[in-house]
This record gives structure tokens, sequence and C-alpha cells, in this order.
């Protein structure tokens, strides 16, 4: 079976640190995979907020998450501080890719990474949108057009 493989840009635009508490880790004493996402969920927040942004205002539309792809690299444990570094790569008409990695914080050693498609969406009309320039501009989107 052929596995997923994620390149990693050589620098990430952003990092946040998240600790594991007891409710991410599993019966096998280590962080639950489904959690893993909801923590790359928080940095994503963060990622926007660091940014001016919430994820329901991008310059006056939302965004909507329309696929996800991960790596588990390694275990984590509880008491454990992850650092979550990500990027924008890859933008299109309608969005881009957030890649990101996640790192435990004292020992360097990676855990996961992965990538998220992002799509821009106006709620209030129910549809995709189109990716706002100023955000494209904001996290250096070169050559994007629109």
């Amino acid at each position: 079976m052929a596995r997923i493989k994620i390149d990693l840009p050589e620098h990430f635009a952003f990092t946040t640190e998240l600790p594991l508490y007891l409710l991410h880790i599993n019966y096998g004493q280590h962080l639950d995979n489904a959690l893993l996402l909801t923590l790359v969920s928080e940095a994503r927040a963060r990622f926007f907020q660091a940014l001016g942004y919430t994820e329901l205002d991008v310059e006056g539309v939302g965004i909507v998450v329309a696929d996800a792809a991960v790596q588990y690299r390694s275990e984590a444990h509880h008491g454990e501080t992850m650092r979550v570094s990500m990027m924008a790569t890859d933008f299109n008409k309608f969005g881009f890719d957030l890649v990101w990695r996640m790192d435990a914080l004292a020992s360097g050693r990676e855990v996961a990474r992965g990538k998220t498609g992002i799509v821009f969406y106006d709620y209030d009309a129910r549809q995709l949108a189109s990716a706002p320039m100023a955000f494209a501009s904001r996290v250096g989107a070169a050559g994007f057009t629109g």
C-alpha cells in the first residue's frame, strides 16, 4: 500500500506551542490520532489570529477545511509540549494548503506532519468564495493572481 508523503517547506511562517493534556492521550498511552487533528485545529485558529483574522472572517469571508493528510512520525505523551509550525502554500482560486509540522518542544522530535486543504467560503451565500488577494499578499503567496 502506498503511503502519504508530505514535503515540508524549508521554513515556516508561524509557530505556536500546545501542551498535551490527559484528554489528548488514548489507551496506548500516547497522543490519540483523532485528537492530533484537534490540536492542529487550535494551531490553525492561532495562525489566523496572528494575522488579525478569525476563521469566520478573512477579509470578509470564512474558511472551510476541505481535506487533511497526516503522517505520524513518533509517539507523544501526556505532559509534553508540542510546537506546531505552519505555512500557507499552493494557493489556487478558492484556497490554499496549510502545511504543518508538530515537534516535541523539549527534544525536537518530529511527532507528525501534514497538510490541510483550506477553501474560502461565504457563509451568508452558502458557497465557495474566491481567495482574498489581501490575504494571499499578507502570507506571501508569490505569483497568486486569484
